[in-house]
């Protein structure tokens, strides 16, 4: 079990910024975020203020002891009306592309499907035999009874460590296909740039491209009932050769490989000769086989 990395993948106490992230898609929307929808923010922000003191200084009844009563200027409600059109589309194009590659896939190599419930979750690999875990928040050590497993620091941050983390290979494409049992739940990996709704009787869909192994945390995030704050997700990716190992280990069979046989079929030639040692019968009634086969 690889045990996570400080400050990677998990809540940084104090931090206010976003994850550090590990998915091309992740840090162009971080870059997006940070320098441009920040600095946008900010020189509104200080033009607003520029101009909320300059109106209390210049147009203040000292200062302006008889004001104006103009009630149109042309110039004035052109610009207040363009402006904030020209930022909404500065915003609009990048994030319309930044939509677009979330919502439009490349082909995936793996494919999890992913199940919410009250109040855990039910990951399921079709690509590998279709086997199933089931992921529900450890405790820590003064919850559990003597000889039940509890969190340690290698299971990952208190709230966030899981028993069954999902395995996905590294730098391999990943289609998440996300679902739910029974109310509305929230897939979401912060350090993956994920989020998306668990709906029951709907699919939805995401993916990743991990590069960098690891492990990586996320929560629901959706108000799913009483224990909403207690279905924490934990994603360990690996090198391809260790997930093909995880899988097998699980019961799963790797993409590409065939399944074991699990009866062996007779040999061609054993088969002519059991056929040659075996009594002939032919013309034998029907009923008589039946009564055989009851004796």
């Amino acid at each position: 079990m690889v045990a996570p990395t400080p400050d990677i993948g998990e809540p940084t106490p104090g931090g206010i910024a976003i994850q550090p992230q590990v998915t091309e898609l992740g840090r162009e929307a971080q870059s997006f975020h940070n320098n441009w929808l920040l600095l946008l923010c900010a020189v509104i922000s200080a033009l607003v203020l520029v101009l909320l003191l300059w109106t209390l200084i210049r147009f203040n009844r000292k200062a302006n002891p008889t004001p104006s009563r103009t009630s149109h200027n042309t110039a004035i409600e052109v610009v207040w009306t363009l402006v904030p059109v020209l930022i909404l589309v500065g915003i609009a194009i990048p994030s319309i592309g930044l939509l677009r590659k979330q919502y439009s896939p490349p082909p995936a190599d793996l494919t999890v499907k992913v199940i919410g419930n009250q109040w855990y979750w039910t990951y399921q690999y079709p690509d590998n035999g279709g086997f199933e875990i089931v992921a529900n928040m450890l405790k820590e050590k003064d919850q559990v009874k003597a000889g039940e497993r509890f969190r340690t620091d290698a299971d990952g941050p208190k709230l966030l460590a899981v028993d069954e983390r999902i395995v996905i290979p590294q730098g391999k494409i990943v289609k998440f296909i996300v679902t739910s049992n029974d109310v509305i739940h929230s897939f979401a990996v912060p350090a993956f740039w994920t989020k998306i709704d668990a709906n029951p009787g709907r699919l939805n869909e995401t993916w990743v491209k991990v590069d960098r192994p690891g492990v990586y945390f996320g929560q629901c995030s959706e108000l799913c009932g009483a224990r909403h704050g207690f279905m924490p997700i934990s994603v360990e990716v690996v090198p391809e050769a260790t997930f093909n190992a995880w899988v097998a280990s699980k019961g799963g069979t790797p993409k590409g490989a065939k399944p074991a046989a699990e009866t062996p079929a007779a040999t061609p030639a054993a088969a002519p000769a059991a056929a040659a040692g075996a009594a002939p019968a032919v013309g034998q009634p029907a009923t008589n086989q039946a009564a055989t086969a009851q004796n």
